[in-house]
């Protein structure tokens, strides 16, 4: 099969030409539509943890899970806290 469509290729050399030239121009069109967002994103990284503790009064998540993951994360060189 792929003899075949070598052979081909070598017996219609311009509808090859010419499929690859169009091909190339789609692209380069496509290229140029395409949007392009430049601007960096300049705001500090945030990172945001959800979790769960069924059945435990809000103190009790505050105590056991909160301030000890926001001690730990602080703990992280170059972190800051806003």
């Amino acid at each position: 099969m792929i003899a075949r469509l070598i052979h081909w290729s070598i017996a219609n050399r311009f509808l090859v030409l010419l499929a690859t030239l169009l091909l190339s121009a789609w692209g380069v069109y496509a290229v140029m539509r395409t949007p392009l967002d430049a601007l960096p994103d300049l705001s500090d990284v945030q990172v945001i943890i959800r979790t769960t503790y069924p059945g435990q009064a809000p103190r009790i998540v505050e105590n056991q899970i909160t301030y000890t993951l926001t001690t730990t994360m602080l703990s992280v060189s170059g972190a800051k806290n806003t």
